[in-house]
């Protein structure tokens, strides 16, 4: 999973070279990172919620600068000169399960005296899977048999009207039948980062635990490379189903679309036409709120407003009433205008769903 990237450096990487460890003195720069929601691979409906991928960020001595939420990181660190370690991932992953695909991105990078770095991180699926399809066939002819996938030391059963994926880390694994006290291998498959199989199991046998069993590996279901954007337009409907909710940074391109759903993190409010600033407490006006891809974000450019029209979306998201809705991640429908105090902004929003 790791990747280098000296980013904005070659000029002075002589320089660097000859100081140990990157240990360089001077003032300090700026470190800021982005993820990339284009960069993702396809793992069907398991698309996991951005906003809580666990960031990491570390210096050349391990010492950890943050570590949390994506969604709640700061915009930016300052941080001395020197070499630093960005990683982020989905969700830990240390042993096989059903239904938890792992994404994730690391890179080090280098930070020079005054410099601002913005590290884009690009995720990718870092674990594997795979799926089985059992015949009706195959329950006819082992009733009491059992399916498991192994992995090292580590199996797990797989039911015979199991449709989830079972993700394992890169490597062997055996698909086994269990039946009649023993275990037999069926097969041993070697799986790579980013690929799911689809295996079809049957055993077209006429008698009980007899007849062979037949494997075959469906290749059209081997998805390596296949781009799942999150947030975007997936299943067709572009924003118009909350599923498929425009994040804030996509919001923009949008601008004109009616009727669709946008989310991010509500920051505050109390906006005006020239104010450069998300205003985030004492806030007056019931009538809007800012939204951004993060919580800690105040740059308005960087935010959609949200008109808040009198009636139950009013009622349930103004900051004068709920000033401990900042911070908190919402689902807001409406029509986007290329414009409103200033910023990309989402007019007429008639529904929302906090969670």
């Amino acid at each position: 999973m790791k990747k280098m990237k000296w980013m904005a450096v070659l000029p002075l990487l002589a320089v660097f070279t000859a100081c140990e460890d990157f240990g360089l003195s001077g003032p300090q720069g700026e470190l800021s990172w982005t993820l990339d929601r284009g960069a993702f691979t396809k793992a069907s409906a398991e698309i996991p919620d951005t906003n809580d991928f666990i960031l990491t960020i570390t210096d050349n001595k391990g010492k950890t600068l943050y570590e949390g939420s994506y969604g709640d990181s700061p915009q930016a660190l300052q941080v001395d000169p020197g070499s630093y370690t960005v990683s982020i991932v989905s969700l830990p992953f240390t042993s096989p399960a059903f239904a938890r695909p792992q994404y994730g991105d690391e890179q080090v990078v280098v930070v020079n005296s005054g410099q601002s770095v913005n590290v884009k991180l690009e995720c990718t699926l870092l674990n594997a899977g795979i799926r089985l399809k059992v015949a009706p066939d195959f329950l006819t002819t082992f009733p009491n048999g059992v399916l498991y996938l192994k992995s090292a030391n580590t199996r797990l059963m797989y039911s015979y009207k199991e449709t989830r994926i079972a993700y394992f880390k890169p490597g062997e694994v055996s698909v086994l039948l269990y039946n009649d006290g023993k275990d037999e291998t069926l097969f041993t498959r070697s799986i790579k980062e980013r690929e799911i199989l689809t295996i079809s199991i049957s055993a077209p046998g006429k008698a009980q635990g007899s007849g062979s069993i037949q494997v075959a590996l469906d290749t059209s279901k081997t998805w390596k490379t296949d781009s799942f954007v999150i947030g975007g337009n997936n299943s067709g409907n572009g924003g118009e189903e909350q599923t498929d909710a425009y994040s804030v940074a996509e919001a923009a391109a949008h601008a004109g679309e009616s009727g669709v759903w946008v989310y991010g993190y509500i920051v505050g409010g109390d906006l005006t036409a020239n104010g450069k600033q998300v205003k985030t407490k004492d806030i007056s006006k019931q009538t809007h709120l800012a939204i951004a891809a993060r919580s800690s974000i105040t740059d308005k450019a960087s935010c959609v407003a949200v008109e808040l029209p009198s009636g139950k979306v009013r009622d349930a998201l103004n900051l004068v009433d709920h000033p401990d809705l900042i911070g908190q991640r919402v689902y807001v429908k409406g029509n986007l205008v290329e414009s409103y105090f200033g910023t990309t902004g989402l007019k007429g929003t008639n529904d929302y769903v906090l969670k």
